[in-house]
């Protein structure tokens, strides 16, 4: 086994500062959530706190970032907290959060800092500087933080190592890598990376801390699958994913072409749950302080199709502002151990206006999971004996509760517009 392999066994379910708070969250947000999952989620595994990008930026104050703003950053080219921000330093915040029984991520950006390139600043533990490892035409098309790293240079290894040493002394235990799955600034070669992440996953490897290593954006490529499930133990499927309904349509696509790429230790990734509070810290695209735009019906859909794939699960909305119905979706337990503990999980069907997905639970036995995904309340159908089910079973509704039966091997239901059912077959 693979030694990224031991790690990440199931998908890392958490949170992520980026949906309410962009690229200006701070210790007190941090440390407030972290406190709320402690003690409303964490029974249910939900366990990472991540804190996402510009954390080095004293001046970032939305989800906007500051082109060519200056950084925070040691002596050595790397990236330190905004002491405005974080006063006390990412050390002792993750030692906060590990007393809590949770565990603490980060963000970066793939590359090395233009400033360190521009100062000419060294690399520790070699005898290379910044300005001998960039590779200045490698640049990211959405944030103007960095360079890339020229993986043929002598230090860039060096350069990455310091890194995860820095970041395994803080107490890191999962690392959100940007810029990296697909590198925009290369239309011609989405994956022109590979080889920073090759330097990343070594870098893990040697720095003595076990770490989740997460890649974004998306859409990563199949063909790159192999390659991706050596090297990380998750990467994004797409690109942002928020709160409308046409991303959530499109995400069923994804899932039956990435089903066959999932693995312990490797899992392909829907992205962000936008659920409850988000854009605390004025919006995405303009978007104020508001609750999620998906229904009721679609969260649950949302979270249905998630858990059935097996995709990771990290929360975006601001935690300390959810209502009961918020807590209630994600403290189910019969719905988050389909995500922790399934098998067989397969896409049985799916045309525009339904899909069937199914899998067994823990114990072995078969759920299904039906989704309504027109703009309409019907009646939809499946023809179960195809799929080889039998043709009766007492069934058991597992986001109501409510039990009921099949009779004539068909599974019937009349949902709502971009409604689901989910069952356990008993």
């Amino acid at each position: 086994m693979l030694k990224k392999d031991l790690c990440a066994l199931r998908p890392p379910m958490g949170w992520n500062s980026w949906d309410c708070y962009g690229a200006s969250v701070n210790e007190a947000q941090l440390l407030g959530n972290a406190a709320y999952m402690a003690q409303h989620l964490k029974p249910f595994g939900w366990e990472y706190v991540v804190c996402d990008i510009q954390w080095f930026e004293p001046t970032a104050n939305s989800n906007d970032y500051h082109p060519f703003a200056d950084l925070c950053m040691d002596a050595y080219s790397r990236l330190v907290p905004a002491p405005n921000r974080f006063p006390r330093g990412f050390g002792p915040i993750a030692d906060e959060i590990h007393a809590m029984g949770l565990k603490f991520g980060i963000h970066i950006l793939r590359g090395i800092p233009r400033q360190a390139v521009h100062r000419n600043t060294p690399i520790l533990g070699s005898g290379h500087t910044s300005r001998e490892i960039a590779h200045p035409y490698s640049i990211c098309s959405w944030n103007t933080d960095m360079y890339g790293v020229d993986p043929k240079k002598d230090g860039a290894q060096a350069y990455y190592d310091s890194l995860f040493e820095l970041y395994a002394g803080w107490g890191v235990d999962f690392v959100k890598v940007d810029d990296i799955a697909v590198t925009e600034f290369r239309p011609d070669n989405p994956y022109s990376a590979r080889e920073e992440i090759e330097l990343i996953r070594r870098a893990i490897d040697r720095c003595g801390r076990e770490m989740v290593l997460s890649l974004s954006p998306g859409p990563a490529r199949t063909q790159d699958a192999f390659h991706l499930s050596q090297h990380a133990n998750m990467w994004r499927m797409t690109g942002d994913f928020w709160d409308h309904w046409d991303k959530l349509y499109a995400m069923f696509e994804k899932c039956e072409l990435w089903n066959p790429f999932r693995a312990p230790g490797c899992w392909p990734d829907c992205d962000m749950l936008p659920l409850g509070r988000l854009c605390k810290n004025a919006g995405y695209a303009g978007a104020k302080d508001r609750p999620t735009n998906f229904t009721p019906a679609e969260q649950r859909t949302m979270l249905t199709l998630w858990c059935m794939f097996r995709s990771p699960l990290m929360l975006g909305g601001e935690l300390r502002d959810n209502t009961p119905w918020d807590l209630s979706l994600l403290t189910n337990d019969d719905v988050l151990s389909l995500n922790r503990e399934s098998t067989e999980n397969r896409q049985l069907l799916r045309t525009r206006g339904e899909a069937l997905w199914a899998c067994k639970d823990a114990l072995g036995r078969d759920t299904l999971a039906l989704f309504n995904l027109s703009d309409e309340k019907r009646t939809v159908s499946a023809e179960l004996t195809r799929y080889g089910f039998a043709k009766t079973y007492q069934t058991l509704d597992l986001w109501t509760k409510a039990t009921g039966s099949i009779a004539d091997g068909r599974l019937t239901a009349a949902l709502d517009a971009h409604a689901c059912l989910l069952l356990r077959l008993l």
